[in-house]
């Protein structure tokens, strides 16, 4: 199973994707798709745009987003919203199924500890997809929630666990 993993950002949106078989995982490709533009609109058009060229390119089964944390910038956190809501659209529109995760269960998932370091966490994708080369921090942080989705999706009732992410 190909597994499409996006962390959403407004600026830097990054993406992993990686094959799962069994308990294999194989890393296939990652990268930061970044907004053009200085007008809203634009930036969320060049994300939905680059992010559907993945998708095409990449033809995944499943994909997954992480979850967004609310901040005590309003402003930023409806922005962020939006690329979240480009990040959820486009696979669903290539009729993937999509799973959403919190920061801190990605992180349990891939570190062991719900409040790892960014740089734990990258360290434990390499660990898990060896010789991966990321290409940023946003890209390795796409690569966990893949990893994480994967994880999920093979356990044990993962078709009932599925529907209700997807709910």
């Amino acid at each position: 199973m190909r597994v499409l993993g996006i962390d959403p950002g407004l600026r830097n949106l990054g993406w992993g994707v990686i094959e799962a078989e069994g308990s294999r995982l194989t890393h296939v490709a990652n990268g930061v798709c970044h907004s053009e533009g200085t007008d809203l609109a634009l930036r969320l058009l060049s994300l939905y745009r680059q992010l559907s060229e993945v998708v095409g390119q990449y033809n995944p089964d499943t994909a997954a987003v992480e979850q967004t944390f609310v901040n005590k910038d309003a402003v930023g956190t409806l922005k962020l919203g939006q690329a979240r809501g480009i990040a959820l659209l486009v696979p669903a529109q290539a009729g993937l199924s999509v799973g959403e995760y919190a920061p801190n269960k990605v992180k349990k998932t891939v570190v062991g500890v719900g409040h790892a370091a960014k740089q734990q966490v990258e360290h434990m994708v390499k660990m898990q997809l060896p010789g991966v080369d990321i290409a940023g921090p946003d890209a390795a942080d796409a690569l966990a929630i893949a990893i994480c989705h994967a994880h999920y999706i093979r356990a044990p009732g993962a078709a009932l666990q599925e529907r209700r992410v997807r709910a």
